[in-house]
């Protein structure tokens, strides 16, 4: 049963009757009443459990865009059905506003018997992961509207959220920058990790060892050999999702930052798109002390649409990262040289207690390059000097800063590479060190 405003001011009118005939009877006859019509109108309300709901929902939308949850309610109650029906979805889903009703996912409807209505619910996802819908309530009211029937239908329906990849705007410059590396420019480089491209005539400026003597001598002219990055290496994506990554970084003000993770899941999309355009092959781990989620085997254009799909439901896990679990996966999946990248956190504690031993390790075979989110609030704690409290935190602040530099400068002892920026320059940061590596024939 469902009760209406107009019950309440059905009751709130007895103040009449019981003001010209004050007494005890006047006051019970008068709540029988408002108790009978009540009951007429639920008995004269269209049955909920008599309609039929469909739910149509897109498979997957990014982080951040428009989707839309469809219901097609069919009455096949026998009699008008006149209510409300409301779209259920966690509030993590971004249901927006109803028509009339008000209210997310609230819907007011008059279908004659035996027609259909589509209804539609705007979804604008605010986090990351599977969004289940809830069930779908009709309530049903009577002619009078004062009371009605109320039932929630189970209609599932799930809304996969990927990834913003926000980060995509850097991705035109990085590519522009990657074609200059591939010879399709005129900027040819030449490293350990580099192949042969093809031979030109040397030109003031060029590299005397890159001369070719023996066409020199069969063509009469001085010719240089141009070289390229070789192409098909191995790139593995480590993404730590342990107890360091639940940390909320970038917050401003009253708002609060998004979990560390969020920005080193951008730098992994980036990565990824970039090297699987330069024709490597990419992998990604997500661990913790477990394997949370992993791409390989997917190359070309099901790359990006399986790194989306498998970083969606990655989330921090408040553990301790298992880093000899680490070196046991990068060694499971890399036989030969790879560049390694390790999405983590630079905290001096985790560096020397872990960390530091998984670099020396790797780099024994691999190119290791360690990129970690910094903190912005912890930046700007730095600076403050207007009161006492501030100047302790700018203390702390200041010496979180010489540990991390400390425990960076060991990790560059043993040959890593290691970037530390804020969330949003993460992303390009990584992608340039990329390039660099590529460029220096260090893959």
């Amino acid at each position: 049963m469902a009760l209406t405003w107009r019950a309440a001011v059905l009751m709130a009118a007895g103040v009449i009757p019981a003001l010209l005939w004050p007494s005890a009877g006047t006051v019970v006859a008068w709540a029988l009443l408002v108790v009978v019509v009540c009951g007429v109108d639920i008995a004269l309300a269209a049955s909920p459990r008599r309609v039929e709901v469909q739910r149509f929902v897109p498979q997957s939308v990014r982080l951040g865009e428009l989707a839309t949850s469809e219901l097609v309610v069919r009455n096949v109650a026998g009699r008008r059905l006149r209510g409300v029906v409301r779209d259920a979805w966690p509030p993590s889903a971004g249901a927006g506003e109803g028509s009339a009703a008000g209210g997310p996912g609230r819907h007011t409807v008059d279908l004659p018997h035996e027609e259909a209505i589509r209804l539609t619910t705007p979804l604008r996802p605010m986090r990351r992961g599977d969004r289940l819908a809830g069930g779908v309530t009709v309530r049903t009211l009577g002619p009078l509207g004062i009371a009605g029937r109320q039932h929630t239908l189970p209609v599932p329906g799930r809304l996969r959220v990927l990834p913003e990849f926000a980060s995509r705007k850097h991705l035109p410059s990085r590519m522009a920058r990657l074609r200059e590396l591939d010879g399709r420019a005129a900027v040819q480089v030449r490293g350990e990790g580099t192949e042969f491209d093809s031979l030109r005539e040397y030109v003031v400026g060029d590299d005397v060892r890159s001369i070719d003597w023996r066409a020199t001598a069969r063509r009469g002219d001085v010719v240089v050999r141009t070289w390229r990055p070789e192409r098909d290496r191995r790139v593995l994506i480590v993404l730590d999702t342990g107890r360091t990554s639940a940390a909320r970084v970038g917050a401003v003000g009253s708002q609060i930052g998004a979990p560390r993770v969020d920005a080193s899941i951008e730098a992994a999309l980036l990565l990824s798109a970039l090297a699987g355009r330069a024709g490597d092959r990419v992998e990604l781990v997500a661990y913790d002390r477990a394997v949370r989620a992993r791409v390989q085997g997917a190359a070309g254009p099901r790359l990006m649409p399986a790194m989306a799909e498998a970083l969606s439901v990655v989330g921090p896990v408040l553990l301790e990262t298992d880093w000899p679990g680490v070196v046991g996966q990068v060694r499971e999946r890399m036989s030969q040289r790879a560049l390694v990248v390790l999405l983590t956190s630079l905290d001096p504690a985790a560096v020397e207690n872990g960390l530091l031993a998984v670099v020396d390790q790797l780099t024994r075979d691999h190119q290791v390059v360690v990129a970690s989110v910094a903190d912005e609030e912890v930046a700007g704690m730095a600076v403050g000097r207007g009161s006492s409290s501030e100047v302790y935190d700018a203390a702390a602040a200041a010496r979180g800063g010489l540990e991390r530099t400390a425990a960076t400068t060991m990790l560059r002892r043993y040959g890593a590479e290691v970037i530390e920026a804020l969330p949003d320059d993460l992303a390009p940061r990584l992608a340039d060190t990329y390039l660099a590596l590529k460029a220096a024939g260090r893959l």
